[in-house]
């Protein structure tokens, strides 16, 4: 066993260095850059009282976290509904919308950008096609503005969403439907007192996943935009490779600025899969008493353990 557990350990050797190298090695880096005075030796915060100063970087900050937030909430509550009627569909339907939507996520970056100049840009096929029909549909839209942002972040919030919250609803049981059916309650009162209760931990924490996932995105917003939106990826890049501007230690401050809040964002995502567990333990914990009882018991249990939360 011994000889077994060092094999074992030796197999761990290839992972351990990749963190290493890609992950504990840069972020060191990233956090010491950040404590570097302009000129001398030692620790200053001076790079982060020069963004709280600045109202140029608070507003990157300010927009970032607006342009997240707003994505966010439209693809849950999106990807929410597509998630419910994805579980209505048949098996074989379902895999193939399932294997979709997994692509769709991982469309995004510069070729995103391009499909969406190419269809609703300035000279877009769409925008040409409905403004030749006399279709005042995009007379008023920006691709290039914060409104064209939004709906680009959410191309692939929405399908993202569907993926990690599609699985939940399998949570939800059949009974429990049943027994609230009985007790003459209508659709809206199971999904307001129990369903969306039992959900909630995952679609708080599918929303810490999304506005993560939002902050962190650069390649998108730098080929739609480039400079001319203020966001905070786009800062940070052009402070560390900037044709103009390169202050690298700068750069590394707003990182750290970024890494903080997709930090928040996965502690909340941990504290909402914690919730969870101890849902699922609830219902776990009494599975003789739900097949035996009577459906005013079971209504009566499911109300009780959301109550427990």
């Amino acid at each position: 066993m011994k000889r077994s557990n060092r094999w074992m350990w030796l197999g761990l050797v290839p992972f351990l260095a990749l963190v290493l190298l890609f992950q504990l090695i840069p972020v060191v880096s990233m956090v010491a850059g950040s404590l570097k005075p302009e000129s001398g030796s030692g620790i200053s915060f001076g790079f982060y009282a020069h963004i709280l100063q600045s109202a140029y970087y608070m507003q990157a900050i300010k927009n970032s976290l607006l342009i997240s937030a707003a994505s966010s909430a439209i693809g849950i509550v999106v990807g929410l509904a597509c998630a419910y009627a994805i579980t209505r569909f048949p098996s074989k339907t379902r895999d193939r919308l399932l294997m979709l939507s997994n692509m769709t996520s991982n469309f995004q970056g510069i070729p995103l950008a391009f499909a969406y100049i190419v269809l609703l840009g300035s000279n877009g096929v769409f925008t040409l096609l409905f403004k030749q029909w006399g279709w005042s549909v995009f007379a008023d839209f920006n691709l290039y503005s914060w409104s064209g942002l939004v709906l680009v972040y959410v191309y692939f919030q929405v399908p993202l969403a569907l993926l990690l919250l599609y699985p939940s609803f399998y949570g939800i049981r059949e009974q429990w439907r049943e027994a609230a059916s009985l007790l003459g309650a209508s659709r809206w009162q199971f999904w307001t007192s129990i369903g969306l209760p039992v959900l909630s931990p995952a679609v708080f924490g599918t929303v810490g996943i999304l506005f993560a996932n939002a902050m962190g995105a650069y390649a998108t917003a730098y080929a739609l935009v480039g400079g001319n939106y203020n966001l905070l990826a786009v800062r940070i890049g052009s402070l560390v490779a900037g044709d103009v501007v390169n202050q690298p230690q700068l750069g590394n401050a707003l990182a750290v600025i970024l890494a903080l809040t997709t930090l928040l964002a996965v502690f909340l995502n941990h504290k909402m899969t914690q919730r969870a567990r101890r849902l699922d333990t609830v219902f776990a914990s009494r599975p003789a008493r739900r097949r035996r009882s009577s459906p005013q018991r079971a209504w009566t249990a499911a109300a009780a353990a959301k109550e427990e939360l």
